[in-house]
């Protein structure tokens, strides 16, 4: 009988580039988040003579050979095994292609797991990573789930204390996002200023320094890193009893720490690059962000009852999302995005636990 995943997604909830490296990567730094909005991953695996791979899907976008990260974790994790293996792989696809919420990553974990337990031989934990970082940066996240801390290209993931569930907006534009695309017009603009003898303090020059992958580790650590009572962080918000339940019951998030984040300064790098090459994506953020008297900025949507907690692009995009205080709010800024002709779905952040409590259907 073939093994069904929910392959969740994921945002970014801040985002820092660094310089380019030798192994020409560039260093970053990224908070992620996973969400309750998922594909569905079916495998079947049958012992065999000689290994074969096949994946089918309900989008003709999705590629059905060696493109798919679905198809080399599965290559890649029979090798490991040793393992012969005829594999059918079905990914009913929900989430975005190309929408900066880890889909193809989500897919390749999912896949990966379905196809442990259908064989009954598992990968250890740090093999399994591994090969997950040999796949994509965000691959080893979905092995990890809930809030968590990626490094050098992401695919280093530390666990952080979970934010509280959250009533989240995911809006979808019709155009897709390249990563390479956005990285290569990020290099573009940065060679472009360095040139200028008029750079100003806050150039992206700056924005690219390693300085700024430490200043952002240190506003999550700020956070997060407990002082005096084990349950408070150093900016003194409770996060030991900050799982609130049903998203439904968030009401006021007073103390919560993904208040404390966004006070203290979160936000991502390719919103300078991706919303100078897709200017609409700049209002669908604004649609998130704005309450029913128009549009707000991120400082005043903090404290406002009425509108976002935050909103940004996720990843490179070409999604942009929204978090709120209850569902009503969020269902308002559905109907707000969805005005301008976009695409949005209500969904909510999911903690690790309910992550790995809700993952085989």
């Amino acid at each position: 009988m073939a093994t069904a995943v929910r392959s969740f997604s994921k945002i970014n909830l801040g985002l820092r580039i660094g310089p380019t490296r030798a192994d020409g990567f560039h260093g970053l730094r990224t908070m992620y988040q996973t969400l309750a909005l998922h594909d569905i991953v079916t495998v079947s695996a049958n012992k065999s003579s000689q290994t074969s791979i096949s994946i089918t899907s309900n989008r003709s976008a999705v590629p059905t050979d060696d493109r798919n990260t679905a198809w080399r974790i599965v290559a890649g994790a029979l090798i490991r095994l040793g393992v012969s293996s005829t594999v059918n792989i079905h990914i009913q696809k929900e989430l975005p292609i190309q929408g900066g919420m880890g889909a193809g990553s989500a897919n390749a974990a999912a896949a990966l797991l379905a196809l442990e337990r259908e064989l009954g031989a598992a990968l250890s934990p740090s093999d399994r990573l591994t090969l997950a970082a040999s796949i994509g940066s965000d691959v080893p996240l979905f092995l990890v789930g809930g809030t968590s801390i990626g490094l050098d290209r992401g695919q280093e993931v530390i666990p952080y204390p979970d934010l509280p569930r959250t009533p989240c907006v995911i809006a979808v534009p019709t155009t897709g996002v390249s990563t390479p695309a956005a990285f290569r017009e990020w290099d573009r603009i940065v060679a472009e200023v360095e040139r200028s003898t008029f750079s100003a303090p806050n150039s992206l020059t700056q924005l690219s320094s390693s300085d700024r992958l430490e200043e952002l580790g240190r506003i999550y650590a700020s956070v997060f890193t407990p002082t005096g009572d084990a349950s408070i962080g150093a900016t003194g918000v409770s996060w030991a009893s900050s799982d609130k339940g049903d998203a439904e019951q968030a009401g006021d998030l007073a103390g919560d720490p993904l208040l404390a984040l966004v006070r203290t300064g979160i936000e991502n790098d390719f919103e300078e690059v991706v919303f100078r090459l897709n200017p609409p994506l700049r209002a669908i953020k604004q649609a998130l962000l704005g309450n029913e008297n128009g549009p707000i900025s991120a400082a005043q949507a903090i404290d406002s009852k009425s509108s976002a907690i935050f909103a940004g692009l996720s990843g490179s995009g070409s999604a942009i999302f929204g978090l709120y205080h209850s569902v009503a709010d969020a269902e308002a800024a559905k109907r707000r995005v969805e005005a301008l002709g976009v695409r949005a779905i209500v969904t909510s952040t999911l903690p690790r636990s309910e992550y790995w409590q809700t993952m085989f259907l």
